[in-house]
């Protein structure tokens, strides 16, 4: 397929900049009024495509099975599409605080650097990302810290924005990590810093806002385990405790693999043929406990959802000749566009993505291209919700 296949007007007010919310009034004893904003992440849209037929869902139904319009299915709805013995296949990697602000040596200049993993754990030497990348030349020295602890040198460039660092921090390892990361803050999406109110402290920045303390609980799924993502597994965001007690309580199953989502998911795609595209390559993990729950399900004839995009992408990765999910420890750089014939999972769960991107072509490759961009014309008529914080869509059979 091309490129261009996969464009469509998104209108940037459609665009979540935060989790889904809502604002609560209260009225204080001396008789003031305020308000205080309550985050529900299992109360966002979601909408259902039914693969085999098209027919597509929005709307809630009455006791005759008539949709109510108006009245949108929310995330929480997504268990009345299971039932006892399906399996949800969850990425439960962690995100860390990836961005960090630095100043460099003798000019001052500020300098935004996005740590992307570890390179040696003695030398504390990390692959990274900087801007204004122009600036920033091999031998150069950047400061993180007022004290003048945190100290980076420029070890070599990698690409034209990637250059590997040596932290100059002489300490055990986990220390290190522990106070790294204490600078450093939530990954969000430069789409989401950039939409937000713009911080006066930011100005010549990449970005226009500061991630706030609030975001690195919301830009974290509740079953993240496994610390090494610089962004989080969007679809995962939905569920909270509440929800995942009801699908115990179903008798729905839960699986666990681990994909470290990197920044290719965010890169533009420079070329018209998809199969000219190259993803990077991004750690993941399939475990044997994880293959037997889904291999049991399977067997036994019963759904396997993936949530997400990135679970796809893993599971599709250690999926077998035979159709069973097998034992995986290594990297993937699969890049899953249609036409695909996925192997193993029969429902999947993904967020509203951007126009190009290659998550909304995995999501076009398992519940269909015209299916998929109906959903998505249907989508921005009826003001769903893009990007990380979005809503979501159900493909099921």
């Amino acid at each position: 397929m091309k490129l261009s296949q996969f464009k469509f007007d998104l209108p940037q007010d459609l665009i979540a900049l935060y989790p889904h919310s809502f604002v609560r009034e209260f009225t204080n004893e001396d008789g003031t009024k305020g308000s205080f904003r309550v985050t529900r992440r299992d109360e966002s849209r979601l909408m259902v495509l039914h693969r085999t037929t098209g027919e597509i869902e929005l709307f809630k139904k009455d006791s005759k099975g008539k949709p109510i319009e108006g009245d949108y299915l929310d995330f929480r709805n997504i268990i009345d599409y299971f039932d006892d013995g399906d399996t949800f296949v969850l990425n439960d990697t962690k995100v860390f605080p990836a961005r960090l602000y630095g100043t460099k040596e003798k000019t001052d200049a500020k300098i935004e650097v996005f740590i992307l993993r570890e390179l040696n754990e003695e030398t504390h030497l990390w692959d990274v990302l900087v801007e204004p990348a122009r600036k920033i030349r091999i031998g150069n020295k950047l400061f993180f810290d007022e004290v003048g602890t945190m100290v980076a040198e420029v070890y070599d460039n990698t690409t034209s924005r990637g250059r590997s660092l040596r932290f100059l921090y002489d300490c055990p390892h986990d220390q290190f990590k522990h106070d790294l990361f204490a600078l450093g803050e939530t990954p969000l999406p430069v789409y989401i810093l950039n939409g937000r109110p713009a911080d006066p402290d930011m100005e010549g920045m990449h970005v226009h806002s500061h991630a706030t303390k609030e975001d690195m609980e919301n830009f974290q799924c509740i079953f993240a385990k496994n610390e090494g993502a610089v962004t989080a597994p969007a679809t995962g965001l939905h569920f909270s405790r509440e929800l995942m007690k009801r699908m115990e309580i179903k008798g729905i199953n839960t699986a666990y693999i681990t994909l470290h989502c990197g920044l290719s998911n965010f890169s533009p795609i420079e070329v018209e043929d998809l199969t000219k595209h190259k993803m990077d390559s991004e750690q993941m993990i399939v475990g044997k406990e994880a293959c037997d729950i889904v291999n049991k399900t399977k067997a036994a004839g019963h759904r396997i959802c993936v949530v997400g995009t990135s679970t796809a992408k893993a599971t599709e990765t250690a999926v077998g000749t035979d159709g069973m999910l097998k034992e995986y420890d290594g990297w993937t750089s699969k890049f899953i566009f249609p036409p695909y014939d996925f192997q193993l999972a029969n429902a999947m769960v993904a967020n509203f993505y951007h126009p190009e991107s290659t998550l909304l072509m995995s999501t076009a490759a398992f519940g269909g291209y015209e299916n998929v961009m109906e959903c998505y014309r249907l989508a921005v008529k009826h003001g769903y919700k893009f990007g990380c914080f979005g809503d979501s869509l159900l493909m099921v059979d």
